[in-house]
C-alpha cells in the first residue's frame, strides 16, 4: 500500500451523508466540488447522494468534473438512491466498507475531511493513521468550515503533548478554514513533497 507519487489528479472527499444543522456545510460542500471540478480533478468518494456527499458530487457534475463513487452494496439504498447513482461518471460497488476504504485510498491522490460524523471522522483518521505508520504522503486537509474540526486539532494537540503521537511529523494534516484555499494548499503541498524528494535523490546519487 506504500504511494510514493504526489502528482495531483484525483481528490477523496470525506463527509457527511446528512446535512447537518449549519447550512454553511453543505455549502462547503457544493463549493468544493466546484473548486474540483474547476481545477480539473476527479472527485473519488463514498457513492452518497444525499447530504454533504450529495453536495460534493452535484458541484463537481455541474461544474463538467468527474466523479467516481465507491460503496457498498448494503449502503446503496440508505446514503443513496439508484437513479442518481445512474449519474455519476464511474461507480464502484464493493461487497464491504474494508474493500470501500481501501479502493478509494488507492484511487485518490489527497484527502480533504469535510463536517460529517463518526464515519467521516474514522475514515480521515485512518488515513492518517497510515501516514504516521510511513505508508503514504499524500496531503490531508481538514476543511475546517466555521472551525468544525477545532476539537480535532486540540485533541491532536493534546495526543502530541502526552507524547502519543511519536512520529508527528509524519502526521501534518493542513488544516483549511476556506474552501477556496483547499486545492491550492494541497497542491502547494504536493509541490514541495516532491522538491523535497528530488533532493534526497540528488544527495544519494553524490554519495
Amino acid at each position: 500500500m506504500t504511494e510514493q507519487s504526489v502528482s495531483i489528479r484525483s481528490i477523496c472527499v470525506y463527509c457527511g451523508s446528512r446535512p447537518g444543522r449549519d447550512p454553511s456545510h453543505m455549502a462547503a460542500g457544493r463549493a468544493l466540488g466546484r473548486e474540483i471540478a474547476e481545477y480539473g480533478l476527479r472527485l473519488v468518494y463514498g457513492g452518497g447522494t444525499k447530504g454533504i456527499m450529495g453536495a460534493v458530487a452535484s458541484g463537481v457534475l455541474s461544474g463538467g468534473g468527474q466523479v467516481t463513487g465507491i460503496i457498498p452494496e448494503f449502503l446503496i439504498d440508505m446514503e443513496a438512491t439508484r437513479h442518481s447513482l445512474g449519474q455519476l461518471n464511474e461507480l464502484i460497488v464493493t461487497p464491504d466498507m474494508h474493500a470501500r476504504k481501501h479502493t478509494m485510498f488507492e484511487r485518490s491522490d489527497a484527502f480533504v475531511a469535510l463536517p460529517g460524523g463518526i464515519g467521516t471522522l474514522e475514515e480521515i483518521v485512518e488515513i492518517m493513521t497510515w501516514a504516521q505508520l510511513g505508508r503514504h504522503e499524500k496531503p490531508m486537509v481538514f476543511a475546517n468550515v466555521n472551525g468544525f474540526w477545532d476539537p480535532m486539532m486540540e485533541l491532536m494537540r493534546h495526543m502530541t503533548e502526552e507524547g502519543f503521537l511519536h512520529t508527528a511529523h509524519r502526521v501534518q494534516p493542513l488544516v483549511v478554514d476556506d474552501v477556496s484555499g483547499i486545492i491550492p494548499a494541497i497542491m502547494a503541498q504536493a509541490a514541495q513533497l516532491a522538491a523535497d524528494r528530488d533532493g534526497e535523490d540528488e544527495v544519494i546519487s553524490k554519495m
